[in-house]
């Protein structure tokens, strides 16, 4: 089976990471935002071309100018549509997409005004894709001390509740790691837990187990990233038992340089250690690696059989922050799908 037939689920994606690079331009030129090549194929050369980064800080700067191209209603919705377009024109048939509301107030949204953007443009997308569908998990932030931004972080959780349900799915926290502990941020995921807002959580990317250990300790179900659990074994018990699901970006992990190389990454060990897992790009646009390339990786460069494969994504589906029939009827379209 070729890979890119395979009934793909992504559970990890940045909305602003995953801009097609023709919306971007479009974007840019329409706002009068300086674009750093000449041409739209220059352009497309350079993202490829920039996705190596010295470390995870590096690759975040890298966000300033999707950011910049996000904040109207108007630029929300165009983002988010053809985002959720070009993955349903690969094959994909779910996904989860994630966005920091927050990022967006810069010309004047609120955090609301902006979700509701987002929401506009899934509808869109969905009703031109009938076959797909996406949900929309919102990020609170790490940007520094927690208590820099604490009172917009529990607004995004707020808004994930008055819109769960409406396409909005869940939460996330995103940002850089270890600016300061990540179990400063355990008022984040209580408030989640109260409100009963599923939640996902980066952890164990640019830094080792013990932000793993706080994570976990939240009472989340997913870990963003999480490959760093491999090195500490002794937490392998717990996230099996209470099947937690880590979503692998490999692709990312080499260009951030949280992992040497595709041949080293852990992934592959973790999965045959019992540990659930999906594969995921990260960052579309911005890594330059779409999920048919990634699979490419995984059975090339990582140990991945296409059964591996199949099983990552019934892990993914059954991860998903859906309902059980839902969930239920991902789960069957991958495992009618032939190998």
């Amino acid at each position: 089976m070729e890979l890119s037939s395979l009934p793909m689920i992504e559970l990890h994606l940045h909305l602003d990471g995953a801009i097609p690079p023709e919306t971007m331009w479009d974007l840019a030129n329409a706002q009068g935002l300086p674009l750093p090549a000449a041409t739209l194929d220059d352009f497309r050369r350079w993202l490829a071309r920039t996705s190596d980064c010295a470390d995870v800080n590096t690759y975040l700067a890298r966000f300033e100018l999707p950011l910049q191209l996000m904040q109207t209603e108007e630029s929300i919705v165009r983002v988010t549509r053809d985002v959720l377009s070009v993955l349903a024109r690969q094959g994909h048939i779910y996904d989860e997409v994630r966005f920091a509301p927050q990022l967006h107030k810069r010309a004047g949204l609120t955090q609301r005004q902006a979700v509701e953007a987002v929401l506009e443009g899934r509808r869109q997308a969905l009703a031109e894709h009938p076959d797909y569908d996406a949900g929309i998990l919102l990020c609170a932030m790490c940007i520094g001390p927690e208590t820099v931004n604490m009172e917009e972080n529990l607004e995004t959780v707020r808004l994930a509740k008055d819109f769960l349900g409406q396409g909005v799915v869940g939460t996330d926290l995103a940002g850089a790691e270890g600016i300061v502990p990540l179990r400063n941020f355990r008022p984040v995921f209580d408030l989640a837990r109260e409100l009963h807002v599923p939640a996902t959580c980066h952890a164990g990317d640019s830094q080792g187990p013990d932000t793993i250990r706080d994570a976990l300790s939240f009472g989340v179900t997913r870990i963003g990233h999480g490959h760093h659990i491999f090195d500490d074994p002794s937490l392998w018990d717990e996230a099996i038992s209470r099947g937690v699901t880590l979503e692998i970006c490999p692709t990312s992990n080499i260009q951030c340089h949280t992992q040497p190389s595709y041949r080293a990454h852990p992934a592959k060990k973790l999965l045959d250690a019992g540990l659930r897992l999906c594969i995921n790009t990260d960052n579309m646009t911005l890594a330059a690696v779409n999920l048919p390339d990634e699979y490419r990786h995984c059975t090339q460069d990582m140990g991945f059989t296409s059964d591996d494969l199949k099983k990552t994504l019934v892990y993914a589906a059954e991860a998903a922050f859906l309902p059980e029939e839902k969930k239920k009827a991902l789960i069957a379209r991958v495992k009618n799908a032939e190998l």
